[in-house]
């Protein structure tokens, strides 16, 4: 199914590339939710964890490294940190196990944490990094966790990036086993973020959950830590001396944190679940000339979510809507 017969549209939100998360959360008051951001205490995730909190929620932050966590939110209240590592399921398993026994609900969930463009790194059984980090472990979280999501209102936001424009799901080679490509690999994790906000909306609309997905915009934050510098100046990001380098259609974090706290508060997007977002409104179709804005086919195409979906069932072990 082409995007075009879907609401992947602009609806003309009102806000844009330079909104900050502050931007879109005036007015808005979530006193009395709970959200759950991974990777909430570095980069983009930490500016969403203090907008929401600023804005009345109490904020869960699973992080791989939970003292470096507390350290990074110290003096920002309201805000609760436990371990969890993406990349090792019986570590979500964990998590999950100790919030479902703690009988709170979320009412928001977002999929924050991720790694980028790494070296050829293995996890689990043998499974590519990218894909297993920043797909499979939050949709075995997001799956655990179901019981707590609140019904009838809750939203699940998946971070993807433009950077899914890079590649589709490769079915005959997901785990990379032929040739390694560390750009092309994070595309495919990127467009699996996509694809899996695009299943849950379709299972969980009958609940009253929406799930979206979108693209941040570009940032300099850790996730390039695994980018070798020159890389980095030949891409003209940084300078020679590590200095970032201002470029056009470049965000702050607090730009960065505005869609996808859009994506998770907004009441225009109320029954528009599934859609992928940039700059705080729906994103277009990805135009036929290669240009790298909007959203790919591919990435949308119900089809092959709920390949995906079967296929990240059978990887993890687990399905809610089973």
């Amino acid at each position: 199914m082409s995007t075009a017969r879907t609401a992947q549209h602009k609806i003309g939100s009102g806000f844009g590339a330079h909104s900050t998360a502050d931007d879109v959360l005036a007015g808005i008051d979530l006193t009395g939710q709970i959200a759950l951001v991974t990777g909430g205490y570095s980069g983009l995730g930490l500016e969403t964890t203090r907008a929401l909190r600023a804005a009345g929620a109490r904020v869960v932050v699973p992080a791989r490294r939970p003292a470096v966590a507390r350290e990074a939110l110290a003096g920002i209240d309201g805000v609760e940190v436990d371990e969890l590592d993406l990349g090792d399921l019986d570590s979500v398993r964990a998590f999950a196990e100790r919030f479902l026994a703690s009988g709170r609900t979320l009412e928001i969930v977002i999929d924050n944490a991720g790694i980028m463009a790494c070296p050829e790194t293995r996890v689990g059984p043998g499974w590519e990094a990218q894909f297993a980090t920043n797909h499979l472990g939050h949709f075995a979280l997001v799956n655990r966790l179901w019981p707590a999501i609140e019904p009838g209102g809750a939203r699940v936001v998946s971070v993807s990036s433009r950077g899914h424009h890079f590649s589709g799901i490769r079915w005959d080679d997901v785990d990379w086993r032929d040739g390694y490509d560390k750009w092309q690999a994070y595309g495919q994790a990127k467009t699996a973020n996509v694809l899996f906000a695009v299943h849950l909306d379709r299972l969980a609309r009958d609940r009253g959950v929406q799930a979206f997905a979108l693209h941040p915009g570009g940032i300099l934050t850790p996730l390039q830590r695994h980018l070798p510098r020159e890389e980095m100046v030949a891409n003209g990001w940084i300078d020679e001396d590590g200095t970032p380098i201002p470029q056009q259609g470049m965000k702050t974090p607090e730009q960065g944190a505005a869609t996808q706290v859009w994506a998770a508060t907004s009441p225009r997007l109320a029954g528009l679940g599934g859609v992928y977002l940039e700059d705080c409104d729906i994103a277009e179709p990805a135009p036929a000339d290669g240009e790298r804005t909007g959203v790919k086919d591919y990435a949308t195409d119900p089809e092959q979510a709920a390949r995906l979906w079967d296929l990240s069932v059978e990887r993890t072990g687990v399905n809610a809507f089973a």
